[in-house]
């Protein structure tokens, strides 16, 4: 889905006049489609960027976060919590990568059932590469100003500040080790 639709008309818009005509405007229903269809844009470009890598952007985040890390390891459970993905997800992404050699698996020290994952250097120079198409192509998101990145930041921000993810006026979260 990542792909142009090259249509004559605007599909959100048009499914919004719809929509106004059966239940009344909602700028809520045009708003959460046209993210949906950003979204489907935005991955397609990242991981179709991350594709010489033979990362997904999924897998890509999992290697930043490590890379974030003191130690270049976390548990598992704590690379779910800051990816927000459910522990399936992550067993997943840490078997294909370590399939590549970019993380390997080791004991956890502070917990004789859990496991860490590791990245390794080739995994630490993939992510510094990757990190440079994506940067080069501003993550996709180039067809904007510095001033409505940020706007569009706050925007978001205060979506997640609602849902809880956090308290309004946190702090910035420090490394996640």
């Amino acid at each position: 889905m990542g792909n142009p639709l090259n249509l004559s008309f605007d599909p959100i818009e048009r499914a919004h006049d719809s929509w106004s005509r059966r239940w009344g405007a909602s700028p809520a229903m045009a708003a959460v489609t046209s993210i949906m269809r950003a979204q489907q844009i935005l991955i397609g470009q990242l991981d179709n960027a991350l594709k010489p890598y033979e990362l997904t952007f999924a897998r890509y985040e999992a290697l930043v976060l490590l890379t974030f890390s003191s130690t270049g390891a976390l548990p598992l459970g704590k690379i779910g919590e800051r990816l927000m993905v459910h522990p399936t997800s992550v067993t997943n992404t840490i078997d294909r990568l370590e399939h590549q050699g970019l993380v390997r698996r080791l004991p956890n020290p502070d917990d004789g059932r859990g496991t860490l994952a590791q990245i390794t250097d080739s995994g630490s120079e993939v992510v510094e590469e990757a990190t440079r198409d994506l940067k080069a192509m501003d993550f996709g998101l180039d067809c904007y100003t510095e001033d409505e990145l940020w706007q569009i930041h706050s925007l978001f921000t205060t979506l997640r500040v609602s849902f809880g993810d956090f308290p309004e006026g946190g702090e910035a979260m420090s490394a996640p080790d």
